[in-house]
């Protein structure tokens, strides 16, 4: 089975590049993140043309988050228990969204960005990171050997060879300690990082800015994940971040992180 997440940064400004994906990468499941785009306008027709079943959860014209799916889609769930609100009146974004695919549980997250040090929006970001852990935690307790993957933007870099510079990122949201911290707690809540161990780095990332040539100059960060359980890390034979993807015009600013495992034992 193959998996991938993907910020696809718009669905309505990469249609096109999406089917596309789907019709050459031989993926059975995908995760995408800002869609940009409510429930009602979805593209389902002509993914569904393709052979994929479709789950969204999007309301506006920020966030929404969806997975694609060959091998089936069951247990749907909208959020996460526990899951932080932002604003006032405060809402629950479109951040998450889980499904039961092909045997694994799969999850496609858009953690907040956090928008500055000190910002409302940052503690927002703690606070929606230390409920996901605890959430995963949970699930894990319950369950050792469930086959669980949380896939998508988690808008950290989680060490200094996760961005091209760290100088560049002082003072600065992604990097700081707090976030590296909650990523870490992450981790430990029963999670593995199951691409890095196929892609060491330094200078393998998921993101380059629009701005500045950071693309070409292979000025990028690495923040988006595929984080899985142990019983489905034991499972997994390759994964690789697809950076053919993020060239071109009309380009998403992340690539694709595309994982492969076995059967289950």
């Amino acid at each position: 089975m193959r998996f991938a997440t993907w910020n696809i940064n718009s669905i309505r400004a990469r249609q096109d590049r999406l089917l596309a994906f789907l019709a050459r990468s031989d993926v059975d499941v995908l995760a995408i993140q800002e869609t940009k785009i409510p429930n009602e306008k979805f593209p389902t027709a002509p993914i569904a043309d393709l052979g994929f079943e479709v789950a969204h959860h999007g309301v506006s014209q920020w966030n929404g988050v969806a997975l694609i799916s060959r091998v089936g889609i069951e247990n749907i769930r909208i959020g996460f228990p526990g899951m932080p609100t932002f604003g006032q009146p405060p809402l629950t974004e479109a951040r998450a969204i889980g499904a039961t695919c092909g045997g694994i549980d799969i999850w496609s997250l858009y953690v907040p960005n956090g928008r500055s040090l000190g910002d409302p929006h940052y503690d927002y970001k703690l606070e929606w990171l230390a409920a996901l852990a605890w959430f995963v935690a949970a699930e894990l307790t319950a369950d050792p050997a469930k086959q669980l993957a949380l896939c998508g933007d988690f808008n950290i870099a989680p060490t200094d060879e996760d961005v091209w510079d760290m100088a560049a990122f002082e003072g600065d949201t992604h990097v700081s300690e707090p976030e590296r911290t909650a990523f870490a707690n992450l981790l430990g809540s029963g999670l593995q990082d199951v691409v890095r161990p196929h892609q060491p780095g330094p200078g393998v990332y998921t993101y380059w800015d629009y701005q500045r040539l950071r693309f070409p100059r292979r000025e990028g960060m690495r923040i988006d994940f595929a984080l899985a359980s142990a019983a489905l890390a034991g499972r997994v034979t390759a994964a690789r971040i697809d950076r053919e993807e993020r060239k071109g015009k009309g380009a998403s600013d992340h690539a694709p992180v595309i994982v492969d495992v076995g059967e289950q034992p």
